[in-house]
């Protein structure tokens, strides 16, 4: 098995802006063993998937519940892994380095850490308080292995589509310590270059419907694409098109799509 410090060092140098690392999300560990045996070279946990599997919506898993998932997931591959924290479940941003701490303890190559309230009254923290988060999770991170921190401006999924407000958040994290940055919910490729040119480090982007595919995205000088929840998602929309058509045709169409499974789950769940 790879050190946890060569894992972090190998997904830092994935990050290579025009040349996106491709980082889809699994939400146990069969789907992570699936997507590390296909090549892709890092993953990262996914909140509202693994919350789907507790039957739960996304935002209810504990930080105890968040972390053991992630490390059950570096367990199972031997690929770098990161965890969607969230927002460190924490206000306090000592909390917070918390947190972080626990993800370098569970054998993370990275982190993510939202800016996201969870109050529908604020749903952003302010922009100050949203930097020392930052700031704290950054020195937790960077001790020992020097965990990967991705800093996530979250205006567009909570109705503030505010481009300006969230480089500028983007810009204050990057000064707070953060090696890459995120703004899920950005659609429009002027958008992403515009956030790109404004800042130093590596910029994520979240799969979006209608969004510019992976060669548009690599052109604008992205460095890394996740899927987010997707992958879940359609998981679950294939087990509910299956059920559907058991229930309402009384017919098995799906045993077709099923056999394709078996076949990939028997040549990555043998022996490893």
């Amino acid at each position: 098995m790879t050190s946890p410090t060569a894992k972090v060092d190998a997904f830092r140098a994935l990050h290579v802006p025009g040349r996106p690392l491709l980082m889809p999300n699994p939400w146990d560990a069969g789907s992570a063993r699936l997507l590390a045996a296909l090549g892709f070279p890092a993953l990262a946990t996914t909140s509202s998937g693994f919350a789907a599997t507790l039957g739960r919506l996304d935002g209810t898993v504990t930080r105890d519940e968040a972390l053991a998932h992630a490390a059950a997931i570096v367990a199972a591959v031997d690929v770098p892994v990161s965890a969607d924290l969230e927002n460190g479940f924490a206000a306090d941003p000592g909390a917070v380095a918390d947190t972080v701490r626990g993800a370098v303890a569970a054998g993370l190559a990275g982190c993510s850490i939202e800016d996201f309230s969870g109050d529908p009254q604020s749903p952003i923290y302010d922009l100050g308080f949203a930097a020392e988060r930052v700031a704290a999770a950054a020195v937790a991170a960077h001790r020992d292995t020097g965990l990967v921190l991705t800093a996530r401006a979250e205006n567009f999924l909570h109705g503030n589509p505010d481009l300006a407000d969230t480089i500028a958040r983007l810009q204050a994290y990057q000064e707070a310590g953060a090696d890459v940055l995120y703004a899920p919910g950005l659609r429009d490729l002027d958008d992403i270059r515009r956030v790109i040119a404004a800042v130093d480090r590596p910029v994520n982007v979240l799969a979006f419907p209608g969004l510019a595919g992976v060669a548009g995205l690599a052109a604008a000088g992205v460095a890394r694409i996740s899927v987010g929840g997707a992958f879940s998602a359609a998981t679950i929309g294939a087990l509910n098109r299956a059920a559907r058509e058991l229930l309402d045709a009384g017919t098995f169409g799906f045993l077709e799509l099923a056999a394709e499974g078996r076949v990939q789950a028997a040549a990555v769940f043998g022996p490893r």
